[in-house]
């Protein structure tokens, strides 16, 4: 039933294993991208947390806005 559900009669194809070994391995590395991702996430909200409340705005230096002409 196993050879049924892969879909081939007469044995292995080369091919089909061939790109089941890349999906591996492309499952291997996006699991590895989002381990990295969380941990830098994690480590960009503790330091966010750290500031003690204060604003992600007020911590960006921007000049002040003048009054637009009408």
């Amino acid at each position: 039933m196993a050879k049924a559900l892969l879909g081939y009669v007469g044995g292995s194809d080369p091919r089909l294993l061939a790109e089941m070994r890349r999906l591996q391995q492309r499952v291997q590395d996006l699991e590895s991208e989002l381990v990295r991702i969380q941990a830098e996430n994690d480590a960009l909200a503790t330091a966010a947390a750290s500031h003690h409340g204060d604003s992600l705005l007020e911590s960006i230096d921007v000049p002040q806005a003048e009054p637009a002409l009408t």
